[in-house]
Order: structure tokens, then C-alpha cells, then sequence
């Protein structure tokens, strides 16, 4: 019985998020680059998840595509970062995997699609293995990822 009614709890969750991503709110974890709103009064009902940009940040993500563009590594890009004490996304240090990520699964500075302007939603699925307890991610099918244009959170030009 408990296991049913967790399995549901967990569908009417995913729901509500697609819903909340197809509104293009924050369903989820924050990017870098961006800063989460306070909620807001809408007709007596808080209304959260909502972005903007943070500028100081924002100009990180764009000095990290331009020296990627004029042919600089990753590695030395994060070196650079490092050098210069710019705090990572977590306020660590910066990693070539950090800029980098995995291209297929969207992860990385330079794979993040809401840098220009689309938020992509459920690309990956989590589960955790019996044995080992750890977290184990898999690519969802292309039909079960949702897609919501947000030009509004736009961070990199079309030329770059």
C-alpha cells in the first residue's frame, strides 16, 4: 500500500513540474547565471519559481563562450576562473568538467540551452541502484522532454 501510494505522490509531483516548466518557471535546481525570485502576491496566492538574471554572473557565462570560441580550452578556461578567484556554482572552484559537462546529456556551462533562451526539462532520469545506493542517470526518451522558449533569460547572443 505504502508503495502505491508513494508512486503516486511522485507522478502528481512530476506533473505539477512539467506544468510549472511549461509556465517557464523553476521546477527544480538553479542554474548559474541566474538568481531565484522572492514569490509574488497573485490574487491572494503566492506565486514562486521565477528567474532573473544575476549580472555578475551572467558576464562569467559570456566571458567563458567568447574565450571558447576564440579557441581556449576548457581546462585552461577553468584555470583562468581559478586564478582570478571567481567562486564556481557551487563557490568552489572551477573544473573542465564544469564548462564542459557531457554534450549528449546537457549537462556543462557551454550545454545549458537556457543560456539562449530554452529551457529544456526532464532530459535525464535519476534512479538509485539497490546494491550500491548510488544515483544512477539515464537519457530520457526525446518525447518525454519538454521544451519552453524563455527569451527573457537569454545570457549568450546568436553570434556567439
Amino acid at each position: 500500500m505504502n508503495q502505491i501510494l508513494l508512486r503516486d505522490i511522485g507522478i502528481k509531483t512530476h506533473r505539477g513540474q512539467k506544468g510549472r516548466v511549461k509556465d517557464g518557471k523553476l521546477a527544480g535546481g538553479n542554474a548559474y547565471g541566474y538568481d531565484v525570485l522572492p514569490g509574488v502576491n497573485v490574487g491572494g496566492k503566492a506565486e514562486h519559481g521565477d528567474r532573473a538574471i544575476n549580472r555578475t554572473e551572467s558576464e562569467v557565462i559570456r566571458r567563458i563562450f567568447a574565450d571558447y570560441a576564440q579557441g581556449i580550452s576548457a581546462g585552461k578556461i577553468a584555470e583562468a576562473l581559478n586564478l582570478g578567484k571567481i567562486p564556481g556554482p557551487r563557490g568552489g572552484w572551477w573544473g573542465t568538467s564544469t564548462i564542459l559537462g557531457n554534450r549528449a546529456r546537457g549537462t556543462g556551462i557551454l550545454n545549458n540551452e537556457l543560456y539562449i533562451g530554452r529551457l529544456v526539462w526532464n532530459r535525464l532520469h535519476y534512479s538509485k541502484d539497490p546494491d550500491t545506493g548510488k544515483r544512477n542517470s539515464r537519457l530520457n526518451p526525446e518525447d518525454r522532454v519538454t521544451e519552453v522558449a524563455v527569451p527573457h533569460l537569454r545570457i549568450i547572443p546568436d553570434d556567439l
